[in-house]
């Protein structure tokens, strides 16, 4: 056993390929494995899960209709439960195995793995957002990025006279590269319309935010805006009610679980927003209804939320990143990187809007959904807008954009 997995190992890096295709890890003549590092038992283990369902569902969908470029797909699935130094030992072990991952999800987890994934060569697409680490040329960003998602978010508000030129906002971000993208998006947005940002900084494990509730209360703010855990947006929510602040609040995807629906936050998220890249659970959008379909019934105990369909369409992309690689006849990591370069216009349905991976530095898309809590509603949200992508996000240049 131990000589025949030495040389399948051998002919992958000497370039052999089934129909002529160069190939090196992670692929062999019959199977192309992508990893998925996510999430399934620390803070954001119910939007792993989910995540993760997604990413399964397109494998079963792909290889039923006969997989890529004569190869059935495989995943690899790791949980370093939303921490850094977990992620860090179990990389080494995922590596050798995979092509590149379809699934990493944490900023924390990214960041302390940025170097690894440049000197391995190893694509991936982050379940995290942050315009900040578009200057690795090794992430493949499905969607837009938390600072856009916060600036098309604000303008919604505004666009609905929840907020006005001249107002005072709060944002509570937690610490690091997650919190810090969202912010960046609030300071931007404030700086086009004459705007207050009373920031609060807070730790991924700080729970009871009622003093700085009732510090942006007496700020004036006419809004909140979170990028926080979902417990942290229960807290903010609780106390903007029971303060009597009672302002409209805006998150993205990672701010709201449905599993809030059932806790004593309940009757306080009816103010919340969700901007988000990719679409609510409950979407109307064809697409988003055949992938929530499927997952509800191939997986009716795991949790209903937008991460089902963002882990599809995470998986989407990767599927027209390999296609491109075998009509180039390199299924090597630097075959994925160059037929990835070459994409201008990745449509996935409407589950997220158009791709263009072209411009090194730029987020791919500017668009979003925008939801809002509902009790009724599958995963807790309803779809208020279809995608759309506001002025002030045409406008915005991200940190590392190079045009």
């Amino acid at each position: 056993m131990l000589a025949a997995c030495g040389s399948t190992a051998d002919n992958a890096s000497s370039g052999g390929g089934a129909g002529g295709v160069k190939t090196d890890k992670g692929v062999t003549d019959t199977t192309i494995t992508l990893g998925v590092m996510t999430d399934r038992t620390g803070v954001f283990k119910n939007l792993g899960e989910a995540l993760t369902g997604g990413n399964e569902l397109w494998v079963k969908d792909v290889n039923a209709a006969g997989g890529i470029c004569g190869r059935q797909l495989a995943l690899e699935v790791v949980d370093h439960g939303y921490k850094a130094d977990t992620a860090k030992t179990l990389y080494p072990q995922l590596e050798p195995k995979i092509l590149g991952i379809t699934q990493l999800v944490g900023s924390p987890v990214l960041a302390a793995l940025k170097q690894n994934l440049i000197d391995d060569n190893v694509l991936t697409a982050p379940a995290s957002w942050s315009s900040e680490i578009l200057n690795n040329p090794n992430v493949m960003m499905i969607g837009t990025t938390y600072d856009l998602e916060i600036i098309d978010g604000l303008a919604y508000l505004q666009q609905q006279g929840l907020i006005a030129d001249g107002d005072t906002i709060g944002h509570i971000y937690i610490d690091g590269e997650y919190g810090g993208n969202g912010l960046r998006g609030s300071k931007y947005y404030a700086s086009k319309h004459n705007m207050t940002v009373q920031e609060a900084k807070i730790t991924s494990t700080d729970n009871d935010l009622a003093n700085i509730v009732t510090g942006l209360k007496g700020a004036g703010v006419k809004a909140i805006v979170l990028t926080t855990t979902p417990g942290q947006t229960a807290s903010a929510m609780s106390n903007n009610a029971a303060l009597g602040l009672n302002v409209p609040v805006l998150g993205n995807n990672p701010t709201f679980d449905p599993a809030l629906l059932q806790s004593p936050a309940a009757a306080s998220l009816d103010k919340l927003y969700v901007a988000a890249s990719s679409a609510p659970f409950s979407s109307k959008t064809p697409k988003a209804v055949e992938v929530a379909n499927e997952y509800k019934a191939t997986y009716p105990d795991k949790p209903k939320n937008a991460g089902a369909q963002a882990g599809y369409v995470e998986s989407l992309v990767w599927q027209a990143v390999l296609e491109k690689a075998c009509q180039n006849g390199d299924l090597t990591r630097a075959g994925v990187q160059t037929a990835l370069k070459s994409l201008t216009s990745v449509t996935t349905d409407d589950l997220v809007a158009p791709l263009d991976y072209s411009i090194p530095g730029a987020p791919p898309t500017r668009g979003v959904y925008i939801a809002k809590v509902d009790q009724n509603a599958e995963g807790g949200l309803t779809e208020v807008a279809p995608l759309f992508t506001a002025p002030d996000a045409q406008g915005y240049k991200a940190p590392h954009q190079q045009s």
